[in-house]
């Protein structure tokens, strides 16, 4: 097993849950971690052989480089095997963003070659975008003011299961499909006729 997780659980403990558990992990480090984040991006990665991936759709041009080494010794997570560099540039409508991110992973170069790390980040990030990052944005989650007992794990459940729903319907934007549902409260979504 294979968990990959964003920079609020890069923490020694997770390394060590996971590996303890006989799994594999690639924990992003950003600025959360500071030393090591500092650390990791002061490596020579311009010395570093890269694997370059581009993707289109979407309206976007997505292009990702990924560069590997074997983890330094001032490493202190727990099965460490590699550290990573990855570079995602995407360019929508002539404007270009450019996000470096850093990562450890329990793999080791067998496993985990250039391509599977990036393949296995790229599956991380398609969850953040299509149910996190609407649920944070769309449903604005964070302002929530539901915070006692088991209300908020239940609200969170209720959204996943409306964005299920609509994605089951198939919407893609689901911003555009609470605005279509709610224009007409009479309006049903067809997986309900459907049953």
């Amino acid at each position: 097993m294979v968990v990959t997780m964003h920079a609020l659980h890069t923490q020694h403990d997770t390394a060590a849950v996971v590996t303890r558990a006989g799994g594999d992990y690639v924990l992003t480090v950003k600025a959360n971690q500071k030393s090591l984040y500092a650390h990791l991006k002061a490596l020579p990665w311009v010395s570093v052989p890269a694997t370059t991936r581009t993707d289109r759709g979407h309206g976007r041009r997505a292009t990702r480089t990924v560069k590997v080494v074997e983890v330094p010794a001032w490493v202190e997570f727990s099965g460490a095997a590699q550290v990573a560099q990855l570079r995602r540039t995407v360019t929508r409508k002539g404007r270009r963003t450019v996000e470096i991110v850093y990562l450890i992973t329990s793999a080791d170069a067998r496993t985990a070659p250039p391509e599977v790390l990036a393949t296995w980040v790229q599956s991380h990030w398609e969850i953040e975008n299509r149910l996190h990052w609407v649920r944070d944005v769309t449903f604005d989650e964070d302002r929530s003011q539901v915070r006692t007992g088991n209300a908020p794990r239940v609200m969170a459940g209720l959204r996943n299961t409306a964005i299920t729903l609509l994605r089951l319907e198939g919407h893609r934007n689901i911003a555009a499909a609470l605005q279509h549902h709610a224009r007409d409260i009479d309006r049903p979504i067809n997986l309900f006729l459907a049953a």
